[in-house]
């Protein structure tokens, strides 16, 4: 059995590529994009004794300030997780293997509360693979076409992202998971700034002058008297 024991002292956890022995049933929980900048994330559970294996979505929304602050997508974790075991007819006889990630906290606290047992797992092969190519399938949908995004998470990945967001700041800008600490606090600004230096944004700020002077001069047509009295009046 594959192990990896926390600098913390914390019980060591399981490999899913090497797991041990068990009687029943072993299903597999792991997660995807949660601490990605951009995108829904993603949560798979898979039944090692089929390969079976559904996914469920946390909408980017709930990554927002707002529903961030009242744990919005922890609660919505828990809420598919517990949808998606009785999807799998999970029993007692079942061993689940759970991703050490810490947006698992409420699904700990859960399973621990109603004695569903779990071990915490190192989460690698299958389910790792399909859960981030899923991701990975999201975020092309959403138009993000680098040759380098890749299944690998990190800060390559992050900064991909993040360049993607600023090239179409007002309009990538409601993919981002904006509830992030450091979004607010620095990296919303760069993209801003980042944004406007583009000739994407230059042009963009054109196109806002030339629309104000014309509906200025538009103005001015329909009422060419009132202009003429004000002109009249500092003669």
């Amino acid at each position: 059995m594959k192990t990896e024991t926390k600098k913390d002292g914390q019980e060591p956890c399981q490999s899913t590529l090497n797991p041990s022995e068990w009687n029943g049933r072993t299903i597999e929980i792991d997660d995807a994009g949660t601490g990605d900048l951009v995108g829904d994330a993603i949560i798979g559970l898979r039944d090692a004794s089929t390969g079976k294996i559904i996914f469920q979505s946390v909408p980017v929304r709930l990554y927002n300030e707002e529903n961030k602050s009242d744990d919005a997508p922890r609660k919505h974790i828990l809420k598919v997780i517990i949808k998606t075991l009785k999807l799998l007819n999970h029993n007692e006889n079942d061993r689940i293997l759970l991703c050490r990630g810490n947006c698992f906290d409420l699904v700990r606290q859960y399973f621990e509360e109603n004695e569903i047992f779990y071990e915490p797992a190192i989460v690698e092969g299958e389910l790792q693979d399909a859960v981030e190519g899923r991701f990975l399938q999201h975020l092309r949908r959403l138009g993000v076409k680098s040759r380098n995004l890749t299944m690998d998470s990190g800060i390559k990945r992050y900064f991909i992202l993040f360049n993607w967001v600023c090239q179409n700041f007002p309009n990538r800008e409601r993919y981002v998971k904006t509830g992030f600490p450091a979004w607010k606090k620095k990296w919303r600004n760069i993209a801003l700034e980042r944004y406007q230096n583009s000739k994407g944004g230059i042009t963009q700020k054109r196109a806002l002058i030339e629309r104000r002077a014309n509906e200025i001069y538009k103005v001015m047509l329909e009422k060419p008297i009132l202009v003429s009295k004000v002109a009249s009046k500092h003669r």
